[in-house]
């Protein structure tokens, strides 16, 4: 996909990977970026003084909110699908309510974004695609995040779905695996994590080179080699 053409959807842009990836995209050329936020207020001032973004107000959860936002965002020729929770516990005694929320933002939340989205998406007079920000923890679980981990995993099924769905209109779909990355979401978790800037770099990158896959960072190209050599592999890895 031509970056410096796109007019891009970040939803979660606010803060965290999000608000990287929408500093690379305004830094690639993107003709216009749509940030998407539940709280708009929360979007950093330098950004909202950039002539190219407009802040949208968002909630995935929210299918008034997402029919609002693509109302409001016609002209949408990028979708990421970035936005996100993540709620600890394990799989035997975890808050099943924490369990519910992530499947709520993390699968239906996408699912519910792409759908709104895709009329916009099926108009782009080019490039049309969509990324959906997954984790590596979506192949494999570790224990402490089980119901994050299968709300990721629903939607890297959804993912795969989505890119058979769209494949004859054009509409790329690009699934980013990355692994720990050092933003809130994981503050006071004792793990390697990657820079997000890098992060977010690497996923625009493998965007314009229309791969379907990326691995994001050094940690989770590591980790998606296992994969590759058999899944039960990496299901041992994560499990130890």
């Amino acid at each position: 996909m031509k970056i410096s053409d796109s007019v891009a959807l970040v939803t979660g842009g606010n803060r965290g990977l999000g608000a990287r990836l929408v500093a690379e995209l305004l830094e690639q050329g993107a003709r216009k970026v749509y940030v998407g936020s539940r709280v708009p207020e929360d979007v950093a001032e330098p950004v909202r003084r950039d002539p190219r973004v407009r802040v949208l107000k968002l909630d995935v959860t929210d299918a008034d909110s997402v029919a609002a936002a693509a109302v409001a965002a016609p002209d949408v020729t990028l979708l990421v699908n970035n936005a996100g929770v993540l709620g600890f516990g394990t799989v035997l005694d975890g808050d099943l309510e924490l369990f519910e929320r992530d499947l709520r933002t993390n699968y239906l939340g996408a699912l519910r974004t792409v759908r709104a989205f895709l009329p916009a998406l099926r108009a782009a007079p080019a490039d049309a695609a969509i990324v959906n920000v997954l984790t590596l923890i979506a192949l494999a679980p570790v224990a402490p995040m089980a119901g994050y981990c299968a709300s990721k995993a629903a939607a890297h099924s959804m993912t795969q779905a989505l890119r058979a769905a769209v494949a004859a209109e054009g509409i790329e779909v690009l699934a980013a695996y990355p692994g720990g990355i050092d933003t809130e979401m994981l503050a006071g978790v004792e793990a390697q994590k990657a820079d997000p800037e890098v992060v977010a770099a690497r996923i625009i990158a493998a965007l314009a080179a229309g791969e379907p896959v990326v691995w994001p960072d050094d940690a989770s190209a590591a980790a998606g080699a296992v994969y590759a050599a058999g899944p039960a592999r990496l299901e041992q890895m994560l499990a130890g």
